[in-house]
């Protein structure tokens, strides 16, 4: 074995895994058939299914739909304990993780695969305003507040004839930004259409900000156009090459413009979690480790550090931070124990790209599909592609059967059964003003004409 001494020879190696996420738990499970002894750490019980939380945020997807209990994914393994705790900081020369809850744990190996959360780039006092979608209590807040804005607009068209308008904005092109956007507009214009009296959902606006020059800037360009082809047919407002400047309680500044925003959403950045930097070894600069072709930070062949927390480089370029490379490193992982086990050489990892793809709405996608052919898909082929997907990667039967009858249940009826708001009723900078100021409400016209939209059109 690799990293162990005589002494540890004579009983099984202990592998401990901090992150039950994609990468933890792929390897979790391949590790079920090795002699080791495993432990799964994270602070949460359950594994979320990160690519659908946006459905989860818009109420087309109850949480339950997309996680599962780690202990439930990982019962099979007689070799594996789950702890649900925190990792806080390690002692490398020791072999030691320290755990929140006072606990010292050895390890023979270590595995690091805590994910990304937000970035503001600096401006981490607007996270209040504008939540991001890392986690299943992000998508409920975000439901939150998405469904209450139009109870309020409701109950103050009632009260004084008149609302605020319903910007809807959201900062951030890529992936999670379009796929937010998209589904506001599905829900405003489709799901809520007949649910209200005193005001038209389908009169909210959602205007996407990106900074770049164009939506889904790691996409092919061909697609990246096609995407806002079809945002704009759903009635999204997009406004490239707009840096955000402020975030405040009711509106943003971008390129020099106020735009009155009801609620913010938050899609533009990720760094790593804070754990890579604990670690004391190199980092990039937005935390992740630098790892060699074994998943190894340099001078440390007993950790791997895996999933959006590695900076892993092929063909000169960065693996991109999502569910392929996490789950391919998590697989990778269990080999190269085995490897050791075995005392053979570690094979080097070698990501294989099968492809990207965006969900825009209903019926309305984006993939460039690299596996099991290439193709490069757009509108309902490449949205029937991402459906069968996600739906073949849910982790457990009765996720996969459950949000399946969900999905043709919403498709046939424009119904949604999970639009419940729990928590406060209020919304920041929802406006409190009298009902003289309510009768004669700014106009939409203060939010500045996109580059692309459905009216544009």
């Amino acid at each position: 074995m690799a990293t162990g001494s005589d002494a540890n020879l004579q009983r099984r190696p202990r592998v401990l895994i901090v992150g039950g996420g994609f990468a933890g738990t792929h390897a979790a499970k391949a590790l079920g058939r090795l002699p080791v002894d495993v432990t799964v750490i994270d602070r949460r019980n359950h594994f979320t299914f990160q690519p659908l939380l946006y459905q989860v945020g818009l109420a087309v997807l109850s949480p339950a739909d997309i996680a599962s209990p780690i202990r439930t994914i990982l019962r099979g393994n007689t070799n594996t304990e789950v702890l649900m705790d925190e990792a806080i900081g390690f002692d490398l020369t020791q072999r030691c993780v320290r755990l929140r809850s006072g606990v010292e744990m050895r390890y023979d190996y270590l595995m690091l695969a805590t994910g990304a959360t937000h970035s503001y780039f600096g401006h981490n006092d607007w996270a209040a305003t504008a939540p991001g979608l890392k986690t299943i209590e992000d998508a409920i807040e975000i439901r939150r507040r998405v469904l209450l804005a139009f109870e309020l607009a409701e109950r103050r068209m009632l009260e004084t004839g008149a609302h605020p308008p319903l910007n809807f904005v959201i900062v951030g092109g890529g992936p999670t930004g379009v796929e937010l956007a998209g589904a506001i507009c599905d829900i405003t214009r489709s799901y809520l259409r007949r649910d209200f009296r005193h005001i038209d959902p389908a009169k909210a606006r959602v205007l996407l900000l990106e900074g770049g020059p164009r939506v889904l800037p790691s996409y092919p360009e061909a697609l990246s156009l096609k995407a806002e082809l079809q945002l704009a047919a759903l009635g999204v407002e997009i406004h490239d090459s707009t840096i955000v400047s402020d975030v405040q309680p009711g509106y943003v500044v971008a390129g020099g413009q106020r735009i009155d925003s009801v609620v913010t959403l938050w899609a533009a950045g990720v760094q790593a979690s804070p754990l890579g930097r604990m670690l004391g070894v190199p980092t990039d600069k937005r935390g992740c480790v630098y790892v060699n072709a074994k998943l190894n930070p340099e001078g440390h062949p007993e950790i791997f550090v895996c999933g959006d927390l590695a900076h892993f480089e092929q063909n000169g370029k960065q693996v991109p931070g999502v569910a392929q490379p996490a789950m391919q490193m998590g697989d990778h992982v269990a080999r190269m124990i085995a490897a050791d086990l075995n005392r053979q050489p570690r094979p080097a990892f070698r990501y294989f790209d099968k492809g990207d793809m965006a969900t825009i709405g209903r019926m309305a996608a984006v993939a460039d599909v690299q596996w099991p052919f290439r193709a490069k898909l757009s509108g309902f082929p490449a949205w029937v592609t991402w459906l069968v997907v996600h739906i073949y990667f849910l982790i457990g039967f009765r996720n996969r059967i459950f949000v399946m009858w969900q999905w043709i249940w919403n498709y046939f009826t424009f119904t949604s059964g999970v639009r419940l708001i729990y928590g406060s009723q209020s919304l920041p900078g929802w406006p409190r003003h009298s009902a003289a100021d309510e009768a004669t409400p700014k106009t939409q016209a203060e939010a500045p004409s996109p580059r692309n939209s459905a009216a544009a059109d």
